[in-house]
């Protein structure tokens, strides 16, 4: 539950030269049993490497955008003031910003940013004056920042190491001083959407990936009440007020096996289904925060959503006084993000994104039915006949189930039998889509590869069915996908099944532990991105903000039975049935999966005499964020991987 606060006083990856031998450290990498990169991987690397893309943050009062880009190390805003206009930087960090949102009323908008990797986001409010404000406190985490309609109201949502309740803040305009606490509640809870008078915010609260509440929360009472309350679970995604104030919509899969548009009369609490009722798909949302990709336009008018359609997106636009779909464009298999309409209503702006081109930022004029691009991010020397092409394939698994996955393979092959890198995706409540990889395509076009990314049970996009699939003591169904997989590479006429890789990054990287140790024969190495190598010491040390809904996803240590799964399925414990290359990528100061999980298999496999690299970045945490740290990390994968496919002799001992 969630419950009130009132209060009435203020709440007081530089990459160093050359890559270093065994046990070197270059700068904030360290390099533990890593033999030295020949210089010409990082040379062909380059070529890849300094692709850029673009994302869509917001629109300016003066009818521009906000975009995401790199211009140097990490990625900073900028604004864009017409279609092909220059990006004029307007942050200088030397950490990456994460996001930006931008006021509805007033040339205002607020970013958030961490140090080193750590996910402490820290909430910067960028007036039209250029004056740039802190409004968040150190050593705490913030996000989903949330302007009133007409600008004057800030809400977000703060989580405090160590402490598994998160709270909502408010502040009057940019007046730090009226910044308090209106509502705390356990799990993640977040501001969504203030009602067109100010006066209440919509929340989210989330439990789980099939599991979520929306609450209203009265800032003149200061009670909270939820939306549709249920005895069973729902799932919600994002939330906006209808402009009249008297309805919410939201993305919901009550009653249903994947999320569809519903409307709430927020007095009566009867609901209207907006998208059509035999649609076959999710209608779209994304990101851990829960943010809808729907918006409605400022007059109330226009309803502009995606559908994810076998992990690509199609437009919608529809008349809401009419029922009537309106003309989109057609922009072919692409990927949809944050479809957001211009203040004065008349466009909508996205991020586009597709396997063989970078992101950009694209908008739609439904009145002049135009397409127009905004951005051009530079794919640096690259060639069209270097980028791969994407599709989708399935593949049967060991109870029948058809398991997708997207393939990215080269234009023009060449001949014989192609090696095979499968990449597993975190979570595992996200899905692997056809979007752009600038390693990918190297490893597609320098090293021959063909790339196989499966959305393994667990995964969203394909129903509510599927990702409860790999839940509690079926956790190791997932892994056995991984084992049909390699079924299937045996049976393709181009693909090498004794040349094999997996990688997996997070959830991913449990994936590839696990199937190095069941599947070690059938594999020629592994790479374990700050992966999870032991349940139970795991949820014990993950950040304790995000402790319960790991447990309501994997299952809860304390509990006896689950703890004797745990021990039976952890990685950790089954090393010695691995015996292939392992390299293990981890960020120092990870809160999700803490670095204790890489260097606990790290030593346990070596200490068994087998061979693991181990690349540590020092001022990264979950996954890297600088371009130096990536650089240095897809060459250390590029010369592991050349040798565990027998291209050359590339760091050979």
């Amino acid at each position: 539950m969630i419950r009130s606060v009132f209060l009435s006083s203020a709440l007081a990856l530089i990459f160093a030269a050359p890559i270093s031998a065994q046990g070197g450290d270059a700068a904030s990498l360290v390099y533990d049993g890593i033999p030295a990169v020949p210089e010409g991987i990082e040379t062909d690397l380059q070529t890849y490497q300094n692709t850029r893309s673009a994302t869509f943050q917001g629109w300016t009062e003066a009818g521009g955008i906000l975009i995401r880009t790199r211009f140097g190390e990490t990625a900073q805003l900028h604004r864009v003031a017409a279609p092909g206009a220059a990006r004029e930087q307007i942050t200088f960090f030397e950490e990456p910003v994460r996001n930006a949102t931008s006021a509805p009323a007033g040339d205002r908008y607020i970013f958030a940013k961490d140090v080193g990797g750590r996910e402490l986001y820290q909430g910067y409010l960028f007036d039209s004056a250029g004056i740039r404000t802190l409004i968040t406190d150190p050593g705490t985490r913030n996000d989903a920042f949330t302007f009133s309609r007409d600008g004057k109201r800030i809400a977000w949502t703060r989580a405090t190491p160590g402490r598994s309740d998160w709270d909502i803040l408010l502040m009057e305009g940019g007046d730090i001083t009226t910044r308090r606490v209106v509502a705390t509640g356990p799990g993640v809870i977040a501001p969504l959407d203030f009602s067109p008078d100010g006066r209440k915010i919509l929340l989210h609260r989330y439990i789980s990936a099939t599991a979520s509440e929306r609450y209203i929360l009265d800032l003149d009472s200061g009670k909270t009440r939820q939306i549709n309350p249920s005895d069973t679970e729902i799932s919600y995604v994002g939330g906006r007020f209808t402009p009249d104030g008297e309805g919410v919509l939201v993305l919901s899969d009550q009653d249903a096996e994947y999320t569809r548009l519903v409307r709430f009369d927020v007095g009566t609490g009867k609901s209207a289904l907006l998208s059509p009722a035999d649609l076959a798909w999710d209608v779209e949302g994304y990101d851990l925060t829960k943010v809808s990709a729907f918006d409605v336009s400022p007059n109330g008018r226009l309803l502009a959503y995606s559908i994810n359609e076998d992990a690509r997106s199609r437009m919608v636009l529809i008349d809401l006084v009419n029922g009537k779909k309106l003309p989109v464009p057609d922009l072919g298999e692409v990927v949809l993000r944050k479809l957001r309409f211009s203040p004065d209503g008349t466009r909508i702006g996205m991020t586009v994104s597709a396997g063989d081109a970078e992101s950009d930022v694209w908008t739609w004029d439904h009145k002049r039915k135009s397409l127009e691009r905004w951005t051009f991010s530079e794919m640096g020397d690259l060639a069209s006949g270097q980028l791969p092409m994407t599709s989708v394939i399935r593949f049967p698994s060991f109870d029948g189930r058809s398991i997708p996955a997207i393939v990215y393979r080269a234009k023009s092959p060449p001949p014989g039998k192609r090696p095979v890198l499968i990449v597993v995706h975190g979570g595992p409540e996200a899905q692997m889509r056809p979007s752009f990889d600038a390693t990918f395509a190297y490893f597609v076009d320098k090293l021959g590869a063909v790339i196989v990314a499966p959305n393994i049970r667990g995964s969203t996009g394909y129903g509510r069915s599927f990702t409860n699939l790999d839940n509690g003591l079926k956790r190791e169904d997932a892994v056995k996908d991984i084992g049909a997989l390699l079924d299937w590479i045996a049976a393709q006429s181009d693909l090498d099944p004794s040349r094999v890789v997996i990688y997996g990054a997070s959830y991913g990287g449990y994936v590839t532990l696990a199937s190095l140790a069941y599947y070690d024969a059938r594999l020629a190495g592994a790479i374990d991105e700050v992966g999870i190598s032991n349940w139970s010491t795991f949820l014990k040390t993950t950040e304790g903000y995000r402790r319960d809904s790991r447990r309501a996803e994997y299952g809860d240590e304390r509990d006896p039975e689950m703890q004797a799964f745990f021990d039976r399925i952890s990685p950790l414990n089954m090393t010695g049935r691995m015996t292939k290359p392992l390299l293990v990528i981890q960020g120092a100061n990870d809160p999700r999966v803490p670095r204790t999980e890489a260097e606990q298999v790290v030593a346990k496999l070596r200490a068994a005499g087998r061979e693991v690299w181990y690349l540590l970045a020092k001022d990264e945490g979950h996954g890297f964020r600088k371009k130096a740290n990536q650089d240095a990390a897809a060459a250390v994968q590029t010369m592991f991987l050349r040798r565990a496919f027998g291209l050359d002799d590339a760091g050979k001992k």
